[in-house]
């Protein structure tokens, strides 16, 4: 009987074993994950309440998703009105979504980084013209000379002011749908609500450029 009992000790304790050893740990997967494809850099805006929101810096590699050393809980300024789901010109609110960050641009110059940059002056306009064959695009031209309506009323911006130092392009309504908003950027921050779009600190948003590669994108909700 002895071989016997020596064998069920032996499998007594290969199961003790199993059941003590502790569960692999998974991946971290954040709330982005599902929604963002092969993207390897995201920056995930989070609403707090009203106008205020929190950024958070992710980098993807083989070892899954890591949070940006000193790009977790960025104060983030949003839309006057908070968020929107389904936006539209005037709502001032920030859309909701996964979208490019397309090309950076600012009054100053090119801080460096992988985006392409644009310095800008005060012939560059960011087209709100619903109905102008260029409407959600930037455009340079003289004020008199410019080919969609410039005034403020009509949603185009001009882009030589303090608050586009340094600015990231979202890719929101890329199909230039008239009507569905234009001129959403990751911008520098005055302190208040934005008409729609996300503003962070100049220091902090130059730090996120100099990051920033191609085929980056900005995941936003609520």
């Amino acid at each position: 009987m002895r071989p016997l009992i020596v064998a069920c000790a032996s499998v007594l304790c290969a199961l003790i074993a199993v059941v003590a050893a502790p569960p692999a740990l998974g991946r971290y997967s954040p709330w982005f994950a599902p929604s963002v494809g092969g993207a390897t850099q995201v920056l995930a805006v989070t609403g707090v309440g009203g106008s205020d929101a929190k950024m958070d810096v992710w980098q993807r590699s083989a070892a899954g998703w890591q949070p940006v050393d000193g790009g977790i809980g960025i104060p983030a300024k949003i839309g006057a009105k908070g968020m929107s789901p389904n936006h539209f010109d005037g709502s001032m609110m920030t859309p909701e979504g996964v979208y490019t960050l397309d090309f950076a641009f600012g009054t100053e110059p090119d801080p460096g980084g992988g985006l392409r940059y644009v310095q800008v002056g005060p012939d560059h306009w960011w087209d709100g013209d619903m109905k102008s064959p260029t409407y959600n695009t930037m455009q340079v031209c003289k004020k008199a000379q410019c080919p969609f309506d410039t005034a403020p009323s009509s949603g185009t911006e001009n882009l030589d002011i303090p608050q586009y130092a340094h600015a990231v392009v979202m890719g929101v309504n890329k199909a230039r749908i008239p009507g569905k908003g234009g001129a959403f950027f990751v911008h520098s921050t005055d302190g208040g609500p934005t008409a729609g779009c996300v503003a962070i600190d100049d220091a902090t948003l130059v730090k996120v450029m100099r990051w920033l590669r191609p085929g980056a994108v900005i995941a936003v909700t609520e």
